[in-house]
């Protein structure tokens, strides 16, 4: 069985052998009230026998008790949020999804598998990513049996499997994309963390398929640079947001000059040449662009 992922990957599983099935069971309580009149009949005809010293009724007294022991070896409590795999000689027979008292075939055995809604969280792992560098994450999946007899009888333990697969997956996608964009457009783990847990929960669903597992939901739980290089990243993100800030203010500031002049020319305030204008955009561009405070300088003189 092959599933595709979106993020390219097919992802390979054996095709699966069995699949869940009603079991042939009943109500329990009216067998329950058949086996306790049987026994109590049994009991009964037992004691006339013995009283009447008949040995032909007391044998039939001992069988017909013995068949109400087997009718209530037949009854199974099942659970809610649980659910029955019914086995006869190691043959699949079905599985029993209502719940309370039921009745089966007394010579079958019912194996016991939650239905119930599950997490699981995996450890934090150190991987690199699609750009080598080296991360931690982690993440946690919400996830369900969907069938038990897949569950039961397509691997050997169907919570180790889907914690094993899990963290598979988790790995997989911390080496498919990089912790941050290098470029516009790029997905990355930091920037695109919807489309990735929703990459990451559709690769664990084709992973435990096979083992009748649904996955509802997957989440990042951790998502860090390693250790040993996140000061350096650090210390590259602040020098980036520097860079940004700066090139904004310079933007700004080129605005506010071209405004300024614009003003200027429009209201007749001066008249000012080509040098006297480019000594005002410098003295306004080092003005607004300065991280410290101006120190103004009157000049009583002229320009020359």
């Amino acid at each position: 069985m092959t599933a595709h992922v979106p993020n390219g990957v097919d992802v390979e599983m054996p095709v699966p052998q069995v699949v869940e099935r009603p079991a042939d069971d009943r109500s329990g309580w009216a067998m329950l009230g058949l086996a306790v009149g049987l026994l109590v009949l049994a009991l009964t005809l037992f004691g006339v026998a013995v009283t009447r010293e008949a040995g032909g009724l007391a044998a039939v007294a001992v069988a017909i008790f013995v068949v109400g022991l087997v009718t209530l070896i037949g009854l199974t409590a099942v659970a809610p949020g649980q659910a029955r795999v019914v086995q006869l000689l190691g043959r699949y027979q079905g599985t029993i999804r209502t719940d309370g008292l039921r009745w089966v075939n007394p010579f079958t055995t019912r194996a016991r598998i939650s239905t119930r809604i599950r997490n699981h969280e995996t450890g934090v792992a150190k991987v690199n990513d699609a750009d080598g560098n080296p991360i931690e994450i982690a993440a946690v999946v919400v996830w369900q049996v969907q069938d038990t007899a897949r569950a039961k009888f397509e691997v050997d333990d169907f919570v180790e499997f889907v914690a094993i697969q899990t963290e598979t997956a988790v790995r997989h996608i911390a080496n498919s994309y990089p912790y941050e964009p290098a470029g516009e457009g790029q997905m990355s783990l930091r920037d695109n963390a919807d489309e990735v847990t929703g990459t990451l929960a559709t690769e664990i669903a084709a992973r435990v398929a096979s083992a009748g597992v649904r996955i509802i939901e997957s989440r990042l739980t951790r998502l860090a640079y390693a250790p040993e290089i996140a000061q350096a990243m650090l210390r590259r993100q602040q020098a980036g947001a520097v860079v940004a800030a700066r090139a904004r203010i310079v933007d700004g500031a080129v605005g506010m000059v071209e405004a300024a002049l614009a003003r200027l020319s429009e209201n007749d305030v001066v008249e000012l040449d080509e040098e006297r204008k480019a000594v005002m955009v410098s003295n306004l561009l080092v003005v607004l662009c300065g991280d410290r405070d101006a120190q103004p300088v009157v000049n009583a003189g002229s320009l020359y």
